[in-house]
C-alpha cells in the first residue's frame, strides 16, 4: 500500500527549507533511483523542478514496445511562507508525484518494474505567493506556466496524468479523487471508460468526473477563467492528458494549511500506479485514436486552443478560479 509513502512525502515536504536537493538526498540515502533537480528563478522567487525516470521492463528506453506514461504533479508551491506555516492544500500535486516516485523506486529496488517507462515530474517551492481570489484565495508560483510546462512535460510522454488539488471551487462537491475528460490537441474528448474502471477499483465508490470548459484547455495568460492548472500540460503536448484531482465537498483555499488529506492522496497515488501498470500492458486507453481522427477530419484541428490566442492576451492576465497554477 502507498499510504506509508504519502506520509513520508508529507514529512519530507513539510519543512521551511525543503527544496529539490532534499528530495534527491532522500532517494540517495535509500539507494533508490535519484531525480534530476533543476532550480529556476522567476520574478517572485525560485522553485526546484524534480524529474524522475523509471525505466520499464519493456519500456522505450530499453528498446521495448511498452508506451511511456508521464505523471505530473501540478501546484504553485508546497508552502506559502512566511505568511502561512506548514504545507498548503495546493501541495497535493507534489505530494502525490513524490509519493508515487517512492512507490516506483521501492518496486524497482525489489525487482518489480512497471511494463513501460514512467516519467514523474513536479516542483518544490516552500515560499510561493498567495493571490487574493473568490470564492477562496489561491496559490501562485514564482515561475510562469510556460516555464512549468517546459520542465514538466516531455515529448517522451505518450500519455499524461496531471495531478492537482482541485478544491477551491463550487463545481465539484466530493471528497477523494476525480478525473477529467481526456484533453488532446485542444479537444475535450470523452471520459476514458478504462480509467473510470480504475477509479472505481481504487476508491470502491462511483467515479467523480471533473467538468471542463473550453477555457480550461487554453494556456494561462490569455485573460480567461481556468478552474486551475490541472490540464495545462495539454497545452504543451500532442499526447492525451487526463487530470487527477484531489477534491473537497466545500471550497478550500489553495493556501489553506492542515488541508492535505492523506487518505485522499493515497487514492491518487494508487490510481497513478494502477494506470502505469495497465497502460504499459496496453490494457487501458486514454482515448479512441480512430474516433479522434474522424473528429478532426469532420471538424478540423483545434490546436489553435493550445496557443495564447490573439488580441488581448498577455502573460499574467489569466483569471483562474483557484490556485494560480
Amino acid at each position: 500500500m502507498s499510504l506509508g509513502d504519502v506520509l513520508e512525502a508529507i514529512r519530507l515536504l513539510d519543512h521551511p527549507e525543503v527544496d529539490g536537493e532534499a528530495v534527491r538526498r532522500y532517494f540517495q540515502r535509500r539507494d533508490w533511483r535519484e531525480p534530476a533537480v533543476t532550480r529556476v528563478r522567476g520574478a517572485r522567487g525560485w522553485t526546484d523542478f524534480v524529474s524522475f525516470h523509471f525505466p520499464g521492463a519493456r519500456g522505450r528506453s530499453s528498446g521495448g514496445e511498452a508506451p511511456t506514461l508521464g505523471i505530473v504533479g501540478r501546484l504553485g508551491g508546497v508552502g506559502a511562507r512566511p505568511g502561512r506555516l506548514g504545507l498548503v492544500s495546493d501541495a497535493d500535486g507534489a505530494l502525490v508525484a513524490i509519493a508515487t516516485a517512492m512507490a516506483l523506486a521501492r518496486g524497482e529496488a525489489n525487482g518489480e518494474k512497471m511494463p513501460g517507462d514512467v516519467l514523474v515530474r513536479t516542483h518544490v517551492c516552500p515560499r510561493a505567493p498567495v493571490v487574493p481570489h473568490r470564492p477562496v484565495p489561491f496559490m501562485s508560483s514564482p515561475v510562469d506556466m510556460a516555464t512549468m510546462n517546459r520542465h514538466e512535460v516531455s515529448p517522451d510522454m505518450e500519455a499524461i496524468l496531471s495531478v492537482d488539488a482541485t478544491k477551491g471551487n463550487r463545481i465539484v462537491n466530493a471528497r477523494g479523487i476525480g478525473i477529467t475528460p481526456t484533453v488532446k490537441e485542444g479537444w475535450i474528448l470523452p471520459v476514458s471508460e478504462d480509467l473510470l474502471d480504475l477509479v472505481v477499483y481504487v476508491t470502491g465508490r462511483p467515479p467523480v468526473v471533473v467538468p471542463l470548459s473550453t477555457q480550461d484547455v487554453t494556456p494561462y495568460g490569455n485573460g480567461l477563467y481556468h478552474i486551475n492548472s490541472i490540464v495545462q500540460p495539454a497545452t504543451a503536448t500532442t499526447a492525451p492528458v487526463v487530470g487527477v484531482a484531489t477534491l473537497s465537498v466545500l471550497p478550500v483555499p489553495g493556501c489553506a494549511t492542515g488541508a492535505n488529506q492523506a487518505v485522499d492522496l493515497d487514492e491518487a497515488v494508487r490510481f497513478c500506479l494502477e494506470v502505469a501498470k495497465a497502460y504499459g500492458e496496453g490494457q487501458v486507453r486514454f482515448f479512441d485514436p480512430e474516433e479522434f481522427q474522424r473528429l478532426v477530419g469532420l471538424y478540423g484541428s483545434m490546436r489553435h486552443l493550445q496557443t495564447t490566442g490573439g488580441e488581448g492576451s498577455g502573460p499574467g492576465s489569466s483569471r483562474e478560479r483557484e490556485d494560480g497554477t
